[in-house]
């Protein structure tokens, strides 16, 4: 399974204390959870404090050469150790990588929906499951910054999202699961979703009912049910959100079927 780490979940220490815990414990009962780490907050907070602008379109940050250089320090420097650090300490393993090492993860320069520029922001486009696989082939649970390879050989700022999603896909994961800082998706009246199909999810998006970082979600989380991995939407923030989400039987988010491939 692809656990993607964002939102508050990312800056609250015991959310992000107990999905670490769940992640340690599906490693020690025989599954293979891969993270995938974003850091919005933080990249915006060091931005602010060496003067740059954060600009978003569509939920994507607008990235520089200099914003670029921030983010990889606060994803590469900082959260992605601190993450393994802490998988350690609750008795796990763990090993941390981004998407240009390998690289593992190829981009190409991604526009807005409306053609705008958006600078040093990714779309993935080739995937080499190869470096992930080293690692929780050898027990551990790779742990992935959201950063990818451009093929004119500069890092690119990915959203989390996306990563999480086309990593799922090329592993052929069982399930995709995206923590963020809201119960679920909601329809244009605010009602919780807890079970959607593709084509209700994809919908949804168009309609106007998802902003802001749900918009780009969405699109990853569609993509990814697209090619028959389930997909679980769920709040970080409630501790132990995945346990709930994995083990009982009404979860705590919203889940988007996948779509089955005929035969």
């Amino acid at each position: 399974m692809v656990v993607k780490l964002g939102g508050s979940a990312m800056d609250e220490g015991l959310a992000r204390e107990t999905v670490l815990q769940d992640l340690v414990l599906l490693r020690f009962v025989g599954m293979r959870p891969v993270l995938v780490h974003g850091g919005g907050n933080e990249i915006t907070a060091m931005a602010g404090a060496l003067g740059l602008e954060t600009q978003f379109v569509d939920g994507l940050r607008v990235t520089d050469d200099k914003t670029m250089e921030v983010a990889r320090m606060v994803l590469t420097g900082k959260i992605n150790p601190d993450l393994v650090v802490a998988i350690h300490r609750l008795g796990g393993r763990a090993m941390g990588l981004s998407g240009a090492d390998g690289p593992t993860l190829l981009v190409r320069r991604q526009l807005g929906a409306n053609g705008e520029d958006l600078g040093r922001v990714g779309e993935v486009d080739e995937v080499n499951p190869g470096p992930v696989l080293t690692i929780a082939e050898g027990g551990m649970i790779p742990v992935v910054a959201s950063v990818g390879l451009g093929y004119d050989g500069l890092a690119y700022n990915v959203n989390a999202d996306a990563v999480a999603a086309a990593l799922a896909q090329e592993l052929h994961a069982g399930k995709l699961l995206l923590l963020t800082d809201v119960p679920g998706v909601m329809d244009r009246g605010g009602a919780f979703q807890s079970r959607l199909t593709v084509e209700e999810a994809e919908a949804l998006g168009r309609d106007g009912s998802a902003s802001d970082g749900m918009i780009p979600k969405l699109k990853a989380a569609c993509g990814a049910a697209r090619s028959g991995v389930t997909v679980h939407i769920i709040d970080g923030r409630q501790p132990h959100s995945l346990l709930l989400e994995l083990l009982t039987e009404a979860g705590v988010g919203t889940m988007i079927d996948p779509v089955v491939a005929d035969g």
